[in-house]
């Protein structure tokens, strides 16, 4: 087990606005290089927690650490100027009466010495050294955002907090900055805290994901491991669209079209919800009313009729209805797919893409 000493720890804060906790007992810790994502809806807390750790709110309570020394709790605050942490918001606040050069020297402010050479060095790093005497207003977004990445950079902080930086971009251009934004920033081997309320961005972004929900952390963990082992229905639907079965246990099973389910601890009488995602729901056709045979990957195949198919450009969306009881659920094939309405298709499900949560289950 590493022993390295974490560059951004946060320990049990807690902020509340009017009585309400709108962070709440929430911990965290960054290692130098790493890339942490708070993800969450709006109003979760995520920047609330980000303005804590950059010194502009303080905490009602908990501890927050630099490199293993104390710079916040409740009585000793440590200015947001001497905590070596940068930040970049969703707007880039360039100063619009300064040259690129000038804007990136800005974050050298207070620093002796000629920063000639630091400045050039960023702008070559971010692709961007044959615009120094530019404007930013002669800028297209990316190109803004990168020389704000390059200001934020300037001064060598051991933590950049970052909140939506890439949402004011086009999405043409979006990936392509991210990717180079997150190029940069692990070459410079800064602590990164991302705050994002897309999944997507988190998944490419991250190396550890903290998923928040009303001011708590209820789930964390890489990228991976927290996308295939989400903790409530909540969490999965968080990710990606989801197919819900409902039903009660019995005997440590629960009857569904697709066969019966194991669902250990359970009590009989608990209702549960089977949470498949659309990409795991696989699509048989209809051999005279006769569909393929169980097998122990996939269950039983049960029989639905196509309500509608749209092509989605990579994949194709099938909503089907099902005969056993009339629920709807959708699957998603790759390519093109598209099936006339009421064509009847047997349907089964991943048993190993499944997820069991009872009825009603909300971490917190």
């Amino acid at each position: 087990m590493s022993t390295q000493t974490p560059r951004l720890e946060i320990r049990n804060i807690t902020r509340q606005f009017n009585g309400r906790a709108v962070v709440d007992d929430v911990s965290l810790s960054v290692m130098p290089g790493q890339v942490t994502c708070l993800l969450g809806p709006s109003g979760c807390g995520k920047s609330t927690t980000l303005r804590m750790i950059a010194g502009v709110d303080m905490q009602d309570a908990g501890e927050i650490y630099v490199d293993g020394k104390l710079v916040c709790d409740t009585v000793f605050r440590i200015p947001p100027e001497r905590r070596s942490i940068g930040m970049m918001f969703q707007d880039f606040a360039l100063f619009p009466h300064l040259t690129v050069a000038q804007n990136v020297a800005f974050g050298l402010k207070g620093r002796a010495g000629d920063h000639t050479a630091r400045v050039a060095e960023l702008l070559e790093q971010v692709d961007m050294d044959g615009f120094a005497d530019h404007y930013p207003h002669h800028l297209s977004g990316g190109e803004q955002q990168r020389v704000a990445l390059a200001r934020a950079l300037a001064p060598r902080p051991a933590i950049l907090l970052m909140d939506e930086p890439f949402s004011g971009l086009d999405n043409r251009l979006r990936d392509e900055i991210r990717d180079h934004t997150l190029s940069v920033l692990k070459s410079a081997g800064t602590a990164v805290v991302l705050v994002t309320h897309e999944p997507e961005e988190a998944m490419r972004m991250a190396d550890e994901i903290a998923l928040m929900r009303n001011g708590r952390v209820v789930q964390s963990g890489a990228p991976y491991n927290i996308y295939n082992a989400p903790k409530d229905r909540q969490a999965a639907a968080f990710f990606s669209d989801i197919n819900v079965i409902s039903g009660e246990v019995q005997g440590l099973t629960v009857d569904t079209p697709f066969g019966q389910f194991l669902t250990p601890a359970q009590p009989d009488g608990t209702r549960v919800e089977i949470v498949i995602r659309p990409q795991h729901l696989k699509i048989e056709l209809d051999r005279n009313g006769t569909g393929p045979s169980p097998t122990p990957e996939n269950g039983v195949a049960a029989r639905a009729q196509v309500v509608r198919a749209r092509f989605m450009g990579a994949e194709s969306l099938v909503e089907f209805r099902m005969d056993a009881d009339d629920t709807t659920l959708t699957a998603t094939v790759p390519g093109v797919f598209l099936p006339r309405p009421e064509t009847p298709m047997w349907l089964m499900i991943r048993r190993d893409r499944c997820f069991v949560f009872p009825q009603g289950l909300v971490t917190h």
